[in-house]
């Protein structure tokens, strides 16, 4: 960033250039560029540590430039109606992945990592190991999909036979596990939920190794369904975790607890599904509504 404020200026030394060349610097990359608030503000943060910390200039007007704010926008949610619609356009492991995405509110990236120790139908819960922010956390096993993942299990205890058979080598595990426990990942405990059918490379390692359910395959699949069943909003898998909270704020759970099963560390984060409540039917009543029928049209 400090290069290209350089060249942004002509290449002057920085050192000759005040708060109106910063100003308009920032300037060009918002309204030009059109760059993010968070880059925007990666931008200013490099201006500030290479005058402060490299020029070692005292610069007052520096901390007073102005900062944009992150705009707001509302998640997409869907309908329980638009919900089913999708899940009848999706099939197998794809549509259990769904369910349990909109049942459970985890994260793609969660429930892609899902192993079978992490399933405790006893107890009727789901563990998902080191989500955002490295944070463990339970979340409820939805009762209506215990015998689905049951026979989920069951494939993908078939595959992991067949690798056991064949010799193959374990699936990954994270990094301090694999060192301290080499030999965890060839055990049945570690192995995926949803295992992809085929083998890859593990780009960290090299070795050849069953990895879990590619993401793109599900994402495509999912926006396949999307479109089938005839839905025009922007839905991602992404849109199954939004509408899992707001179902559960609709349906009188308070903030709090939505906000632990999400794994949120700011109940902030959470408080933007309550803004979805307060617009449609559940929300404040339009007052054209309210206005007696025309009599006649002009």
């Amino acid at each position: 960033w400090v290069r290209a404020f350089i060249r942004f200026h002509g290449v002057r030394h920085p050192a000759t250039l005040g708060s109106s060349e910063v100003e308009a610097f920032l300037s060009w990359l918002a309204n030009e560029r059109k760059v993010s608030v968070s880059t925007h503000r990666q931008a200013l943060a490099a201006l500030l540590f290479f005058y402060g910390k490299v020029l070692c200039t005292d610069l007052p007007w520096l901390q007073e430039i102005g900062r944009p704010r992150p705009s707001r926008r509302l998640p997409v949610v869907l309908t329980p109606d638009e919900v089913v619609r999708i899940l009848g356009f999706l099939e197998g492991e794809h549509r259990l992945f769904a369910q349990l995405l909109y049942g459970t509110g985890m994260r793609i990236s969660e429930g892609l990592q899902l192993r079978v120790k992490d399933l405790d139908f006893d107890h009727g819960t789901i563990i998902v190991r080191e989500g955002k922010g490295s944070k463990d956390r339970a979340l409820m096993l939805p009762e209506s999909l215990a015998p689905s993942l049951r026979e989920q299990l069951s494939r993908a205890r078939a595959w992991w036979l067949k690798d056991q058979a064949e010799g193959r080598s374990g699936v990954a595990l994270p990094d301090a596990l694999e060192r301290k426990y080499p030999r965890a990942g060839h055990s049945w405990p570690w192995f995926w939920v949803f295992a992809q059918h085929t083998h890859s490379t593990d780009p960290r390692s090299g070795v050849v190794r069953r990895h879990h359910m590619y993401d793109q395959t599900f994402q495509r699949a999912f926006k396949r369904a999307v479109e089938q069943a005839g839905i025009t909003k922007p839905a991602t898998p992404h849109t199954l975790r939004h509408s899992f909270a707001t179902a559960l704020l609709r349906s009188g759970y308070d903030i709090r607890t939505v906000q632990d099963l999400l794994g949120h560390s700011d109940v902030s984060t959470t408080m933007i599904y309550t803004h979805v409540l307060k617009v449609g039917g559940a929300g404040v009543r339009s007052p054209l509504d309210a206005l007696p029928p025309l009599t006649s049209e002009r």
